[in-house]
């Protein structure tokens, strides 16, 4: 499976592709950030992200793209800022009927390191050793958007499976309440 995984910000915007394998392996495709400049109106570096994230995901093809989720920071300026440049990418998958999936922080530091509390340190040096590169990507947001992806490959498996079983434990539930109901009125009926 191919995964876009983005680490989103107004300023710079992490993209990394990264393909699963069999267990863990993952390959690392591409990696880079979008920068925008900071002199630009939020709609033209929103452009900006949004043209790029096309070009990858029609280049690269991903089944699955992986954004880390907002998480409440006290400047909300920057919370807009990530949180719009998330919506973006959100929307350019969803133009294509490709699954989103958004991350927490500490979500995707603990599928890579073991850690929900690793450092960005601990996090480059993981995506590092995991995809056999030479050097920790630079700066810490490519290094982010391949943790990103490597947790979806890692973790969705697992998710959807959950998910089945829970999809499963309903249908049984209601089943088994409409089998009580008719029993019920049947019982009712011979009274």
């Amino acid at each position: 499976m191919r995964v876009l995984g983005v680490d989103p910000g107004l300023t710079r915007c992490g993209l990394g592709v990264v393909d699963g394998g069999r267990g863990r392996t993952v390959h690392c495709v591409q990696v880079d950030v979008v920068r925008t400049p900071v002199d630009s109106t939020a709609a033209e570096r929103l452009l900006r992200i949004a043209d790029t994230v096309e070009q990858w995901l029609d280049r690269h093809e991903p089944e699955a793209v992986a954004v880390e989720r907002v998480f409440s920071q006290h400047n909300v300026r920057t919370v807009m800022g990530t949180a719009q440049a998330g919506g973006v990418v959100a929307l350019a998958a969803a133009r294509r009927g490709l699954p989103v999936a958004f991350h927490t922080p500490s979500e995707v530091k603990a599928a890579v390191t073991g850690s929900g509390r690793a450092d960005k340190a601990q996090v480059g040096a993981m995506i590092t050793r995991l995809l056999g590169l030479e050097n920790t990507p630079s700066p810490a947001d490519a290094a982010d958007a391949l943790a990103l992806a490597i947790c979806h490959l890692w973790r969705e498996p697992m998710r959807a499976r959950l998910a089945e079983a829970e999809a499963r434990a309903a249908e049984l539930a209601r089943k088994h309440k409409a089998r009580l109901a008719a029993a019920a009125k049947t019982t009712k009926g011979k009274r």
